[in-house]
């Protein structure tokens, strides 16, 4: 994809991070100094979206964050961006309590031109499923659970919020394959619609160990993109593992940043 990154990387910061607008129903964004931020109940993401800060007065807001999110008896996490200031912001989270996770990296793609490169695209004996009910969550979480090996518990209760709080602006879509008359849930992934963004936020996108590479992840990436295609968007971003990097980048997604998440845990910070 020919793009000005410097240019793209800044229309992203303004429209998805200090632009954000709420998860759901459920959730506020809040502008305070230095940061914006989305606060509510355990169905929602709790964390700082954006920042931008002077190393004089870091400090300070991180504990202004601490102290918000300890009141409200919630887990948050710090979405710290490489060209976040000051550069030494990950060692102070460290240093207030926060926890890294692996980092990952920002990548988006012109949403026309992937539908182009992708035309065709699918994997034989999956069926891609739209999930609208809670039977279908279950099993997108069952995924989750196999792929990441991770517990998906808090994931299901945000999937199922948002799919009753937001049936037009959020999607989640299961890939069942067929096998000696089974049906077996092998890979499923999120999308996220932001209106007057221009952008679509892709998420989850796991497959279960004994099918990866066999091309499923790459027919939900088609598939999403078909579907924010024909309701008008223009971008698609994507926070990639590095085992989804490769895959995107020869889907002819561009990088424009790298990303970790900090992770606060209450129960953690008042051992």
């Amino acid at each position: 994809m020919d793009i000005d990154h410097d240019k793209l990387l800044a229309l992203l910061d303004a429209r998805m991070r200090r632009g954000a607008a709420p998860e759901t129903p459920a959730a506020r964004i809040e502008h305070v100094p230095g940061v914006v931020r989305q606060s509510g109940p355990e169905s929602v993401w709790n964390g700082v979206l954006w920042s931008d800060l002077d190393a004089g007065a870091a400090d300070g807001v991180i504990a202004e964050q601490v102290r918000h999110y300890t009141e409200l008896g919630q887990d948050f996490e710090w979405t710290l961006y490489a060209h976040d200031r000051p550069a030494d912001l990950g060692a102070r989270l460290v240093a207030a309590g926060f926890t890294p996770d692996e980092p990952e990296t920002l990548m988006v793609a012109e949403v026309a031109g992937l539908v182009r490169r992708t035309a065709g695209t699918g994997t034989p004996g999956i069926e891609l499923r739209e999930v609208t009910d809670e039977a279908g969550v279950a099993r997108v979480v069952a995924v989750h659970e196999q792929a990441f090996g991770t517990d998906g518990t808090r994931l299901g209760r945000r999937i199922l919020a948002q799919l009753a709080q937001c049936p037009d602006t959020f999607k989640v879509h299961l890939a069942v394959a067929h096998e000696d008359g089974r049906e077996i849930p092998v890979s499923a992934a999120r999308m996220e619609l932001h209106p007057g963004t221009g952008f679509v936020g892709l998420w989850g996108g796991g497959t279960v160990a004994g099918w990866r590479g066999r091309g499923v992840y790459r027919s939900l990436v088609a598939h999403r993109a078909r579907i924010a295609a024909d309701l008008g968007y223009e971008y698609l971003r994507v926070d990639a593992s590095g085992q989804s990097r490769p895959i995107l980048e020869r889907l002819g997604f561009a990088v424009l940043s790298t990303m970790t998440p900090y992770q606060y845990d209450l129960a953690r910070a008042q051992r």
